[in-house]
C-alpha cells in the first residue's frame, strides 16, 4: 500500500497542477506531510505518475515533477524536474531554469532555479489557488506584494512570498473575507506578543531560573489568589497533573460532569495515565451539577467494599458543552462545602476562567476561593500561542512540579511563551469584555431573523459562545456550516460581499460560534449577514419544494 499525504502537493495526488506555488523554496513548512491516507499502490517515478516515464519535466525514479511545468516554465523537459519525494512524503524544488536547483537531498545542482510549487488548501476549503492575506482569501492574481499567509497540513497557516502566489493559470477571482469563529484557539500571536517573545529574558526554567517564567508564575497566583503557580504547555497537562496530585492511590475516583472537557476531550488522561476512575453526572444546561446527586455519589462510596473511593470533584467554569456559561459563586461555594464534608478536594478546569469573571465582574480570586487548585489557558481567549498554568497551595505545587517531568512537560528557555502569556493576561479585560459584546450581537441578530431554520437562548449566552439550535432536519448543523463558509457568484451579486464564514458543527441539531481577539464587531456583523444570506435562500428551496441542496441554486 502507497501512503500518501492527504495535505500534499499535487504531484502526490491526482489533483494534477491547479494552484501550483513558485519561487526556489523548500516545502519544509507548508507540507511536512502528516496527515496520511491510503490511496491505491503507486509506484514513484513509474510510469503513469509525475517524474516517471512518459511524463514531461519527469526526473526519473523516486522523483515528480508537477504536470505540465515543462509548458508553463518554457524549459525543455529535460532541465525542469529533480521533484523529489523524501522518506516522508516531503517534496523540494530542483532543477529549473538557470541557477542555482535544489534536489531531494537537499544538494544543490546546476542549471536549476528550484519551482517549488504547491498547492494552498485545507483550513478554507475553498479554491487551491487562494491564499489567506490578513484574514482575507485571496486568489494567486489578484495582489501585489510581500509575505502572505497560506494553510497547510491540518488548516496550519504558513507564511509564503506573495509574488510566488502568481499564476498565469488561474483566472482572477475576487478576495473573500473570512471569519473564523471554530474556536477561540485559533487567535494569532498580536504585534505587542511577538515582539516580547523576541525580547523576553531567559533561562532554563527546569532549574526555575527563567525569570519570565517565575514572573508569570507570580502574577498568575496573585491574580487566582493562589500561593503558587506552575507553568505548563497546556490545560490539558494542567488538569491531568491536578488529577494525578490529589489522587495519589491507583483506583481513586473523580467526580465531574458528563460534558465536562476533562472527561470527553482529553482523551482519557485520567484513567491511562493516572490511574483514577471517572463517574461522569448528569450536568444541568447551565454546566452546574445536581447537589444531590453529586451527594449521593460521595455517600455510596463512603464505608462501601465494592465503590471506588471519591477523592476529588473537578468543575468547568467557563463550561464549554454548556456555552460557555459561567458556573454561579452560590454554586461554587455549596460544592466546595460538600467536599469539605468529605474529605473531598475541588479542581476547577478554568481555561476560560477570566471569562467568567469578566461576566460576572468580580476578580478572578474571588472564584477560585472555592477550590484548591486551578487551571488557567493562555491559548484560548487571551490569545497567546501556547501555555496554561496551575495554580494551587504551595506543597500542591511542588507536586505538580514533580508530575509536570514525569509527563515531560518540564521546558529549558520557556520564557518565549510565558512572555507572549503575559500580555494576554494584562489586556484580557479589555479582549474579553469585547468578545461577550460581541457574541451577544450575534445572538440577537438571530433572534432578529426569525428564522425557522435556526434559533438560540439568549440568556444563554453569557461570554463568548454562542450555540445555534437547528432544529430542522434540512440543512443540518454540518450542511449549515457547509454554506456558510461557501461563497457563490448570488451572494457576491446580491449582498456585495464575498465572506466566507467557519462555525463549528457541535451536535446533531446544534452548532457554536465563538468569539475572539481576532473577530472584529464588523466580522460579526458580516457573519450575521452572511447567516440571514444563507437561511433565506434555504427557506426558498424549501418553499418549492426543491429539497436539499446549494441555498445558491434556490432559483434555478
Amino acid at each position: 500500500m502507497a501512503w500518501v499525504a492527504s495535505g500534499c502537493p499535487p504531484c502526490c495526488s491526482p489533483a494534477g497542477e491547479r494552484g501550483w506555488l513558485g519561487r526556489r523554496q523548500q516545502c519544509r513548512t507548508a507540507w511536512p506531510c502528516m496527515d496520511y491516507a491510503p490511496r491505491e499502490p503507486l509506484r514513484w517515478g513509474g510510469p503513469g505518475h509525475p517524474g516517471g516515464p512518459g511524463d514531461a519535466g519527469g526526473a526519473g525514479r523516486g522523483r515528480c515533477a508537477p504536470p505540465g511545468l515543462a509548458a508553463r516554465t518554457g524549459a525543455p523537459p529535460q532541465q525542469q524536474g529533480k521533484w523529489g519525494h523524501r522518506s516522508r512524503g516531503r517534496c523540494v524544488a530542483g532543477a529549473g531554469r538557470s541557477g542555482p536547483g535544489v534536489r531531494a537531498g537537499g544538494r544543490r545542482q546546476a542549471g536549476g532555479h528550484g519551482w517549488a510549487q504547491h498547492r494552498l488548501g485545507g483550513l478554507h476549503g475553498t479554491l487551491p489557488e487562494q491564499v489567506l492575506v490578513q484574514g482575507q482569501l485571496c486568489t494567486a492574481t489578484a495582489a501585489g506584494s510581500g509575505l502572505v499567509q497560506g494553510t497547510g497540513v491540518r488548516g496550519r497557516p504558513v507564511l509564503r512570498d506573495w509574488r510566488s502566489c502568481r499564476d498565469p493559470a488561474v483566472p482572477s477571482r475576487r478576495p473573500q473575507h473570512v471569519v473564523d469563529l471554530r474556536s477561540d484557539t485559533v487567535t494569532q500571536p498580536s504585534e505587542a506578543m511577538r515582539r516580547a517573545m523576541a525580547q523576553a529574558a531567559v533561562g532554563d526554567d527546569d532549574y526555575g531560573e527563567d525569570p519570565t517564567v517565575n514572573e508569570l508564575q507570580h502574577l498568575a497566583a496573585k491574580l487566582l489568589g493562589m500561593e503558587d503557580a506552575l507553568f505548563v504547555p497546556t490545560a490539558t497537562m494542567a488538569n491531568l497533573i491536578a488529577v494525578m496530585c490529589h489522587c495519589q492511590r491507583r483506583g481513586a475516583q473523580l467526580l465531574l460532569g458528563a460534558g465536562a472537557h476533562l472527561h470527553v476531550y482529553e482523551h482519557g488522561g485520567v484513567a491511562q495515565v493516572a490511574g483514577v476512575h471517572s463517574q461522569a453526572l448528569q450536568d444541568l444546561p447551565d454546566g452546574t451539577l445536581d447537589l444531590e446527586q453529586l451527594e449521593l455519589a460521595v455517600q455510596e462510596a463512603h464505608g462501601s467494599r465494592y465503590h471506588p473511593r471519591p477523592e476529588l470533584i473537578c468543575l468547568e467554569n467557563t463550561h464549554s458543552s454548556a456555552g460557555g456559561r459561567a458556573l454561579p459563586l452560590a454554586h461554587l461555594q455549596q460544592v466546595h462545602q460538600l467536599a469539605e464534608r468529605y474529605g473531598l478536594r475541588v479542581h476547577m478546569d478554568g481555561a476560560r476562567l477570566l471569562n467568567a469573571a469578566v461576566a460576572q465582574a468580580v476578580e478572578p480570586a474571588q472564584i477560585t476561593q472555592h477550590c484548591d487548585s486551578v487551571s488557567l489557558c493562555f491559548s484560548k481567549g487571551l490569545g497567546a500561542p501556547a501555555g496554561a498554568v496551575l495554580a494551587g497551595s504551595r506543597a500542591f505545587v511542588a507536586e505538580a512540579w514533580r508530575v509536570r517531568k514525569l509527563l515531560g512537560g518540564g521546558m529549558r528557555q520557556a520564557g518565549v511563551l510565558a512572555a507572549a502569556a503575559r500580555i494576554g493576561l494584562e489586556q484580557a479585560e479589555e479582549t474579553l469584555r469585547r468578545d461577550h459584546s460581541n457574541a451577544r450581537r450575534f445572538a440577537r441578530g438571530i433572534q432578529e431573523l426569525q428564522s425557522p431554520l435556526c434559533s438560540v437562548s439568549l440568556p444563554a449566552v453569557e461570554t463568548n459562545m454562542v450555540m445555534v439550535a437547528v432544529p430542522g432536519g434540512w440543512p443540518s448543523p454540518a450542511e449549515l456550516c457547509a454554506y456558510m463558509r461557501a461563497v457563490s457568484e448570488e451572494e457576491l451579486a446580491e449582498t456585495g460581499h464575498a465572506v466566507s464564514v467557519l462555525l463549528f458543527p457541535w451536535a446533531a441539531h446544534t452548532l457554536r460560534a465563538v468569539w475572539h481577539r481576532d473577530v472584529s464587531a464588523r466580522d460579526t456583523e458580516l457573519a450575521l449577514n452572511k447567516l440571514g444570506f444563507v437561511a433565506r435562500k434555504c427557506q426558498e428551496r424549501l418553499a418549492l419544494g426543491l429539497g436539499p441542496g446549494p441555498p445558491s441554486a434556490a432559483g434555478h
